[in-house]
């Protein structure tokens, strides 16, 4: 008869700089899969928050003090020697120097440069994702025309977008076929990630990197799309965790505030996407009449970045105002940790 084992929480600090790299540490000697590299972390104490024990282990194992963590991740897996939790936080910042004082090795580490070391399982996925942008930006052709849509596209490549969706419900099967090419070349001349929406044929799937699902496609679907990248949109908790069990990059919930792009439609409020994405074991995306400030309380709140329509494509000055970069890891910092929350 086999015995059931209760999870153990465990709190991993993923330490971003302002270049975008992340902090890896191996795992010292004396320790299950010691030499492997994690994000550095530990066992949360009883009675201790899962900020507090990241705080007393960051500070133990490496000689820092963070500066307020965001949620981001909660993963469950399953290793041999025990049943884990791992509350995944983003910091921004932190103050002294690091110091190895448990004698691993530890570095900064970017997309293109990993340890030469095996990876911990769990971190894996966690490392792909952190390729993911803040900002995730739906196409507007219905609304602006297939010219003046390149013309600002052209402008935000250019400032650092690095995912698009490709969403043009009201677009006519022939009007499709002739302007995707267009934005899929422009898309990936900039070195950027390009979803179609499942409304579209599936066809134009296989031509870009991937699909996004609408919530309902997510729905009906047992196994994840084979292509390289796949996202879901959600509004409900139980349809987050339906596309995290589906094995999907990323949700998008909303809409969080007032949009004209789903007028009548009620908004959720940041408390509430606060709730519906608590615990996602994938990363999430806020949507609805997202400005460049809200990426602070959504980053607060525990999502990846922010999801726009309208209001990136307005102008090609406004969204954030001409210095912003939408894929610079500093950019993100600073509005995360200092810009004035939007309520």
């Amino acid at each position: 008869m086999s015995s059931v084992r209760n999870a153990i929480d465990v709190a991993a600090g993923v330490l971003i700089r302002a270049d975008g790299n992340v902090l890896l540490a191996s795992r010292p000697a004396g320790k299950p899969y010691a030499g492997y590299w994690e994000f550095p972390g530990g066992k949360v104490e009883p009675g201790e928050s899962i900020t507090g024990a990241l705080a007393r282990e960051l500070h133990e194992e490496l000689s820092i003090d963070v500066d307020a963590p965001c949620p981001w991740l909660v993963r469950v897996h399953d290793y041999s020697h025990a049943l884990v939790r791992l509350h995944f936080l983003r910091v921004f910042s932190w103050r002294g120097e690091l110091r190895a004082r448990e004698q691993q090795q530890f570095g900064f580490f970017g997309r293109d440069r990993f340890p030469t070391g095996p990876l911990l399982p769990a971190t894996v996925p966690v490392l792909r994702w952190m390729g993911l942008p803040p900002v995730y930006a739906i196409s507007a052709i219905g609304a602006l025309g297939a010219e003046l849509f390149l013309q600002r596209l052209d402008v935000a490549l250019e400032r650092g977008l690095r995912l698009l969706q490709f969403r043009e419900p009201a677009l006519d099967a022939g009007s499709v076929a002739t302007v995707f090419p267009r934005v899929a070349e422009r898309v990936r001349a900039a070195g950027a990630l390009l979803l179609v929406n499942s409304r579209h044929d599936r066809k134009l799937w296989d031509r870009a990197d991937g699909v996004h699902l609408t919530a309902a496609d997510a729905a009906a679907m047992s196994d994840r799309p084979k292509v390289s990248w796949v996202a879901a949109s959600a509004h409900s908790r139980a349809e987050v965790q339906q596309a995290a069990a589906l094995g999907v990059d990323c949700v998008v919930v909303g809409p969080v505030m007032p949009t004209p792009s789903h007028p009548g439609r009620p908004a959720l409020g940041w408390s509430t996407f606060e709730t519906l994405i608590a615990d996602s074991p994938v990363p999430v995306y806020a949507l609805g009449g997202m400005r460049w400030l809200d990426l602070r309380s959504a980053t607060r709140l525990g999502a990846h970045g922010i999801a726009a329509l309208s209001e990136l494509w307005r102008s090609d000055q406004e969204f954030g105002g001409a210095g912003v970069r939408f894929d610079s890891a500093s950019s993100l910092s600073e509005v995360a940790s200092s810009a004035e929350a939007i309520e």
